[in-house]
């Protein structure tokens, strides 16, 4: 089915049951967005935040911040400063692993774009450890159920679509533990062939491994739309499950859309119709909260059903 179909029916369906946007405390004068996934520490609840004003552009710092009631974050103020954006954060292998997207500059102009990562056993003690491929984003990975590390990758770029048709792919590999994780590693994943549409782009997100081995993936899919004169950069909320033996990818659906969450200005008219997927946290009631960044200014919240159905490992 057509991503814009896919769309048009999740959005008919409304099957969203809570819709909120956060605040944060401490930053004023800047937006927070595109966090991580909140994560327990010694009892309390935290994130990494994307923190940057409204005019810039490519000049952001990610910054932690502590739950003080629901929906509602302080900084930590003794916490690290990192020059990254987007941030993400994953337990693997009795390893805390917090990563982001570097922004790297050449006399003051912008020359590219990497993946680094940062490593240690809670969240107040991370060293910078590794970084991905230069000019790619969205390097995810989760822990197997024979204990190694899946690494997905996210090639992007006129050569990816002139080999497979979309802006973007998704590739997948496997090594022994997280000390051989490194941009050439990251490079040789092999390719996830056929999952976006052609002129398509997105990536992965959260990953989880499953009862049956397979790993589930919060993720984004993106394109391109003419909307009132302009040409907005669509991103959806996704989940997909992933097969590391086969490679095939089943039970693909949207999530959530920019529809999805609150009214709150956008970066840049384009962004208008941007949902940017953090990834979800699940409920003791049995379903999950769906968290992303909204227009490149915000960070919403959703109640969703559990788009694995409760079958983790």
């Amino acid at each position: 089915m057509d991503i814009r179909e896919m769309r048009e029916r999740f959005e008919q369906q409304g099957l969203i049951y809570e819709r909120n946007l956060l605040t944060f405390a401490g930053v004023e004068g800047y937006d927070v967005y595109n966090t991580s996934v909140p994560f327990a520490y010694e009892g309390k609840s935290y994130l990494f935040g994307r923190v940057e004003r409204r005019e810039e552009w490519a000049n952001s710092t990610v910054r932690l911040f502590s739950k003080k009631a629901e929906d509602i974050w302080e900084i930590v103020p003794e916490s690290f400063v990192y020059q990254l954006e987007d941030p993400f954060v994953a337990k693997v292998q009795n390893e805390f692993v917090l990563g982001g997207t570097r922004v790297d500059y050449s006399r003051g102009k912008l020359a590219g774009f990497c993946g680094v990562f940062y490593k240690g056993k809670d969240p107040f003690h991370l060293r910078y450890y590794t970084t991905g491929p230069k000019n790619m984003k969205d390097i995810r990975m989760v822990e197997l159920k024979d204990g190694r590390l899946g690494v997905f990758s996210r090639p992007r770029g006129e050569h990816v679509r002139q080999a497979y048709g979309s802006e973007s792919v998704i590739g997948f590999t496997v090594i022994k533990d997280i000390s051989e994780l490194d941009d050439k590693v990251v490079e040789q994943a092999r390719i996830v062939d056929g999952f976006f549409g052609k002129d398509e782009w997105g990536g992965c997100n959260q990953c989880f491994l499953l009862e049956d081995g397979s790993v589930g993936v919060i993720g984004h899919r993106c394109y391109l739309e003419e909307q009132n004169g302009i040409s907005q950069q669509v991103y959806l909320n996704i989940a997909f499950v992933f097969n590391p033996d086969t490679y095939l990818v089943s039970d693909a659906k949207i999530i959530g859309t920019r529809r999805s969450y609150p009214d709150w200005p956008a970066k840049k008219p384009n962004l208008a119709d941007c949902a940017f997927s953090s990834g979800i946290r699940l409920r003791e009631d049995g379903r999950a909260d769906l968290y992303s960044g909204i227009g490149d200014t915000a960070e919403g919240r959703i109640v969703i059903e559990d788009p694995f159905g409760g079958k983790y490992h």
